[in-house]
């Protein structure tokens, strides 16, 4: 099969093999060229040693930061590609780490060390695809399959049991059976992994196509580092408006989603609140009154836990406090919403509301779609007119109160909100004029 290697790693690896080295590209930007995918990142593997590394591209800008695990950045046409040397990994005693490597000038027992056969891959033009464990066949039939014993495999770097259901769930790939096994066999040791490094993982495999499946055939492997998830499962809702316990709700909602990382992991964690809001009525009805707050208090510990970004977390608490908000027609409603969460956040609201929607039963789905579509209209009418909906829009500001005789501050932003909702309420029009006469019968009050 022939892969087209970009010409400045081609240029890379020809410099190694034409000083009597042995180089390919290797892992996944092999894995993604064979499947059709643009690699991001084109890393080589080489027989050379560093030191003979660092003389073969003397005439190269170069950085050796690397260099003592055997990884040296070469700089090839403006782009930095990592060259390492063929190695062996020794003894991981932080499921984690190798306490040392050992140089080798055996490609096979390099590849052997890697965690996936679609990983465990290498490429040149002259050799072509170097493929010992069989990662090509695994690709063409959509199996993903770790190289030689998984439990060894995840016991050296436990991080491998995410990035397998990330590329699981990205790829589309089934995960073979011993592998799958020893995923949930194994789980526990993503307890000694940095949280940074599971958000990364978490978020690529929230993106991908095959989410739905992977989360619900290794939900105990979520909920490892997000132990809140497990009330959720086999939860059931007993509404007319839901066909699925809340853990399958939650999955199909995020199904139902667009591939964006804060209405993804919206989706994740907008519902953990309803086992602890439930209440059932003398019909056996279920009631879920208050879960957005109590999802929304979850969800803040999650978020920090797993290290996000503070704005990113705020997004999502703002999505989640508010994603139960039905609206009713009124554009006063969506002026309130604007106000409360902002322009941006309403339309991501909207976004939540109809993924949650769609995870729901078909009992008034339609209606509530519609809901959701005139709401959307009244927003994008409400901004294109400049219809005020907050203090940065109401025509009247805090000097202008301060000129009427009101000098405190909190007395001044109290009267401020009090116009804007009696403009919102259109109890006022939004006219400087009407406003002050309006706040002076205020403050002779």
């Amino acid at each position: 099969m022939k892969i087209n290697i970009p010409e400045n790693a081609k240029k890379v690896i020809n410099q190694l093999n034409n000083s009597a080295f042995e180089a390919y590209a290797v892992g996944g930007c092999v894995r993604n060229a064979m499947m059709g995918i643009e690699p991001h990142d084109w890393d080589i593997c080489t027989s050379a040693k560093p030191d003979e590394m660092e003389r073969v591209f003397k005439d190269y800008e170069t950085h050796d930061f690397g260099l003592k695990h055997g990884t040296l950045t070469v700089m090839s046409g403006g782009e930095a590609f990592e060259v390492t040397t063929y190695r062996i990994d020794g003894a991981y005693s932080d499921n984690r780490h190798p306490e040392q490597v050992t140089f080798t000038d055996d490609l096979t027992l390099d590849l052997s060390r890697r965690d996936f056969t679609c990983n465990a891959m290498a490429y040149n033009d002259k050799d072509g695809v170097i493929d010992p464990f069989g990662g090509a066949e695994d690709i063409k039939k959509g199996i993903l399959r770790c190289v030689g014993d998984p439990d060894k495999r995840f016991n050296e770097d436990a991080l491998r049991i995410l990035r397998g259901l990330r590329f699981a769930s990205t790829c589309g790939f089934d995960i073979e059976k011993s592998t799958a096994q020893s995923i949930h066999k194994n789980a526990a040791l993503l307890n000694n992994i940095a949280y940074e490094r599971i958000r990364s993982e978490l978020t690529g495999l929230l993106r991908g196509e095959a989410v739905c499946k992977i989360l619900t055939e290794f939900r105990d492997v979520i909920a490892v580092f997000i132990p809140e998830i497990k009330l959720t499962f086999d939860f059931p809702q007993h509404t007319k408006h839901h066909v699925y316990d809340v853990w399958q709700h939650i999955v199909h909602s995020i199904d139902s989603v667009e591939q964006n990382d804060i209405l993804r992991m919206t989706m994740l964690l907008h519902d953990l609140g309803k086992p602890q809001a439930c209440t059932t009525d003398k019909n056996g009805c279920n009631h879920f009154k208050g879960h957005q707050q109590i999802s929304a208090e979850l969800a803040e510990k999650i978020l920090k836990r797993l290290r996000f970004p503070n704005e990113f977390s705020e997004t999502c608490l703002k999505l989640i406090l508010w994603h139960d908000e039905r609206c009713s027609g009124s554009k006063k409603q969506i002026k309130r919403l604007l106000n409360n969460i902002g322009e941006e956040n309403t339309r991501l609201l909207f976004k939540v509301q109809r993924a949650d929607t769609a995870a729901q039963s078909e009992y008034l789905r339609a209606e509530k779609f519609a809901s959701i579509d005139l709401a959307e209209r009244q927003t994008e009418e409400i901004l294109a007119e400049n219809q005020c909906f907050n203090l940065k829009s109401l025509e009247v500001n805090g000097s202008d109160i301060k000129a009427l005789g009101v000098k405190e501050g909190r007395a001044i932003g109290e009267l401020l909100n009090k116009l804007l909702d009696d403009v919102i309420e259109e109890r006022v029009p939004n006219e400087k004029g009407a406003l002050l006469r309006l706040a002076q019968k205020y403050i002779s009050k």
